[in-house]
């Protein structure tokens, strides 16, 4: 009896919670920056060239911006990862890691962190300003399996911020 109210009052707190998520995302899917954006820079890595290679069919078939081969040209980063963006990671002359974050502050890790580890097999799409290298978005996406698609991580995350960014 004990662990069934315990389970109804957390399942309870996760369902008020999650709708409150997902209202805070598509508030960002219709930042003026992504609405307002033509052009795109895809940068996949992943490590993984089929993952790649189907999230950027599926920002082809939505249409909705112009993928160019330059950054600099470009008004969106799409970064898809194996790691979550974190403004920017590297390694100072010392061998010290540490992060640096648009306005060009470098934070030095307390303890280095040569190779990161992420949660097993996510990936993570980061929507990022190209002239400031703010994160104006982003979602996480379990990696693999037979419910969710062995390559096809990337493709659902374009597909949620397309339907996020419509209004």
């Amino acid at each position: 009896m004990r662990m069934s109210l315990r389970f109804l009052v957390v399942f309870t707190f996760l369902a008020l919670i999650r709708p409150s998520t997902l209202a805070a995302q598509k508030e960002l899917a219709q930042s003026p920056r992504i609405l307002s954006a033509k052009t795109v820079y895809f940068d996949n890595q992943t490590g993984s060239d089929t993952v790649g290679n189907n999230t950027l069919a599926q920002l082809k078939k939505w249409g909705r911006y112009q993928i160019v081969a330059d950054r600099k040209h470009a008004d969106l980063v799409f970064l898809l990862s194996a790691d979550p963006y974190n403004g920017g990671t590297i390694l100072l002359s010392g061998g010290q890691t540490g992060t640096i974050d648009s306005r060009g502050h470098v934070e030095e890790d307390p303890i280095p962190h040569y190779g990161p580890q992420t949660r097993t097999r996510y990936a993570y799409l980061t929507v990022i300003d190209a002239r400031t290298s703010d994160k104006l978005w982003s979602e996480e996406h379990a990696w693999g399996g037979l419910l969710t698609g062995f390559n096809s991580v990337g493709k659902h995350m374009v597909k949620d911020l397309q339907k996020q960014s419509n209004k």
